[in-house]
Order: C-alpha cells, then sequence, then structure tokens
C-alpha cells in the first residue's frame, strides 16, 4: 500500500473543510490526535499550506462523505495505477565524488592482491575506466607516488560477495583452461613399461 503525501498539509486540508473527528484524521495522515487537535487551534499549522487530497487523487468525496456520515469509520487511501519504482540492478555505479580519489587505490590494491583479475573485472568492481586500470598497471598514472593501496571492499566500492564472485569466475575459467590428460593413455603406457 502506498503512503499519504504530505501528512500535515493533508490533515490542514481536512480540518478546515470536512467535518471528521480529529481521531479519523489522526489515524488517516498517521499523526497523534492531540497535534490534530493543536493544528485545529492554529497552534501547530502556522506556515502549512492545505493540500486537497481529492485533487491529488489519494481519497474520493465519496469516501469522505461516508466517513462524515459514520464517526467510527476510517478513511482509507485510494491505491494508485501507476507502477512502483524498480530497484536498478545493472548498469554502472554511482561513486560519490568524495570517493572518486580513492578509486586508484582500490585498483592498486586489486592489482596488487589479486593479479589474476582482468581489466574488464575490475572495472565491475570499481567503477573505473580502463585507461586508469593500464596506467597504474605500469605505473604511469599521473599520481602514482601518492596511492596508498586499499582494499575497496574497506573503502565502500564494492561488496566482499561481488569481489569473492569475481575471484570464483577466474578460477572456473582457469579449470576450462587446464588441459585434460587423457588416463587411458597413460595406463596402456604404463601397461607397456611393465611388460617389457
Amino acid at each position: 500500500m502506498s503512503s499519504l503525501l504530505m501528512p500535515k498539509a493533508t490533515a490542514v486540508w481536512l480540518i478546515e473543510n470536512t467535518s471528521l473527528t480529529f481521531k479519523q484524521i489522526s489515524d488517516f495522515v498517521s499523526i497523534h490526535p492531540f497535534e490534530i487537535q493543536a493544528m485545529a487551534d492554529g497552534d501547530a499549522s502556522k506556515g502549512i499550506l492545505p493540500r486537497n487530497p481529492v485533487s491529488a487523487q489519494q481519497l474520493s468525496d465519496e469516501e469522505i462523505k461516508r466517513c462524515e456520515d459514520d464517526p467510527t469509520a476510517s478513511l482509507t487511501l485510494l491505491t494508485s495505477d501507476l507502477p512502483s519504482p524498480k530497484k536498478r540492478l545493472k548498469g554502472p555505479r554511482y561513486t560519490p565524488l568524495i570517493k572518486r580519489a580513492e578509486k586508484p587505490d582500490a585498483i592498486a590494491w586489486l592489482v596488487r592482491h589479486h593479479p589474476m583479475l582482468n581489466d574488464a573485472q575490475i572495472v565491475r568492481l570499481v567503477g573505473t575506466t580502463r585507461p586508469i586500470i593500464q596506467s597504474i598497471r605500469d605505473r604511469s598514472h599521473w599520481n602514482y607516488a601518492n596511492i596508498k593501496m586499499r582494499s575497496p571492499v574497506e573503502l565502500g566500492m564494492t561488496t566482499q560477495e561481488d569481489l569473492d564472485t569475481e575471484l570464483q569466475k577466474h578460477e572456473t575459467e582457469d579449470s576450462k583452461d587446464v588441459p585434460q590428460t587423457n588416463s587411458d593413455a597413460t595406463d596402456s603406457d604404463h601397461n607397456q613399461n611393465t611388460v617389457s
């Protein structure tokens, strides 16, 4: 269920334009009844512009009328047909400005402690570019003398799970590259040596 937008402004509008009880308004906007009472008295509503929940499509006139007729009824928020926002799963990671200066430190740490990681994996972990990685690998980075190797996990640029995943990908690629020995050929060679 979606939440009410601007609850205090909505409460002020309901106080001024309806005959709802303070409890009904309090339950709808999730504000304590004493604060609703203070708003009605004008003590707590100074500077708050009323917001019409009907024009904002959060309440209907019929719902307000129903609750005005029955003081024990509670207002129900209208459901929106708008889709809920989806969590972004892929794409480049945003790094705050203050953390961007620490990217070379993280790259240097990865290059030193996990040299088997390729540039694409480091790009995914740290969110940098290949030329920067290459300049750190060959020590031609403009600020190489001031780089302090620090783990990207400690710096908050990636999670330990993501780092472990990239390392496991590399291990599985290495296991595919190892040539398989033919056990039958070695067994037959061994048998020929024992016969002669």
